[in-house]
């Protein structure tokens, strides 16, 4: 597994050779992450393996791109997998609730449940679950904290 930084947005990314499998805050998150998830993985630090991805990202926030179209390497239940779909397809500005989700992958009193499948999407930005709010239209928990969930819905209406 290889990883690297996007000093300026705060993030850690790390892929196998599958593809994109961790982005969070901290490189301490992304060790706690591997130890659970891919253990027997070693972890490299490699920039240039990780430049499209970058490059994709950085112009994500730059405002010229809504997509991203890099392999990703996701380890989740189907449930979450099913979560995970719904959530690739809210579309770029939009937002929608956890209920919403529910309903839309079929499970609509399954809420909670898909609460905390969002809430362990190892993925964020490009599985876009910050795009997801309370049914009362509140910021709830967000992995890179609600100050980057704030300006990434920000970011994308501005772009919109």
């Amino acid at each position: 597994m290889f990883y690297g930084t996007m000093q300026e947005q705060g993030l850690v990314l790390a892929k196998t050779k599958t593809g994109v499998c961790y982005i969070g805050n901290s490189l301490d998150q992304l060790k706690s992450w591997k130890k659970r998830h891919l253990p027997k993985e070693d972890l490299q630090y490699d920039e240039a393996r990780l430049a499209l991805e970058k490059q994709q990202l950085l112009d994500y926030y730059q405002g010229k791109r809504q997509t991203f179209d890099f392999p990703l390497d996701l380890e989740a239940t189907p449930f979450s997998k099913s979560v995970y779909q719904a959530l690739q397809q809210i579309p770029y500005g939009h937002t929608t609730t956890y209920g919403e989700i529910a309903e839309k992958i079929g499970r609509k009193a399954a809420v909670r449940a898909v609460g905390r499948a969002i809430g362990a999407n190892p993925i964020w930005i490009v599985i876009p679950c910050h795009r997801v709010i309370g049914k009362d239209g509140s910021l709830t928990g967000y992995a890179g904290g609600l100050d980057m969930k704030t300006a990434l819905l920000a970011l994308e209406k501005a772009q919109k």
